[in-house]
């Protein structure tokens, strides 16, 4: 793999792994919220969200699915793999100031279609927060 090209499907084996983490700042909901249009209060308004299940403000829930898709696009199978499907199941809440970590761990290889499984969870602390499978459609050298 280098910068510009991901592994070809050629290069890849069920088992390999890869992960992308990142500490969710105040910052990153309020510019998420605003690329997205998701303004809900449980993610911006502390009052609206202290009255909830969750006492306090929480993170998008499609902020870890964001996460997930930078170990895809940039590590495993990476830049060149076009993102086909994604189910995402969401366990737990993300706090403001928590580290998510994404992983993602290669299941089945479909050589002849050029399409990759890969099992995908979201992690805080060694909780999972978010889990689910994504397929990609990977380059082939040939």
């Amino acid at each position: 793999m280098n910068d510009l090209h991901g592994y070809y499907i050629e290069d890849l084996e069920e088992g390999m792994t890869a992960s992308f983490a990142k500490t969710i700042s105040e910052s990153d909901v309020y510019t998420f919220a605003g690329i997205t249009g998701d303004n809900n209060p449980v993610h911006i308004n502390a009052e609206y969200a202290a009255q909830t299940m969750f006492k306090e403000r929480i993170v998008h829930g499609m902020f870890s699915a964001g996460l997930i898709s930078a170990v895809l696009g940039t590590k495993l199978p990476g830049p060149g793999a076009i993102y086909i499907d994604q189910n995402i199941k969401f366990k737990a809440p993300v706090k403001f100031g928590d580290t998510v970590t994404a992983t993602a761990t290669i299941t089945e290889i479909n050589t002849e279609r050029r399409r990759v499984i890969l099992n995908t969870v979201c992690t805080v602390k060694g909780k999972t927060v978010a889990t689910g499978n994504a397929t990609l459609m990977v380059d082939s050298k040939s």
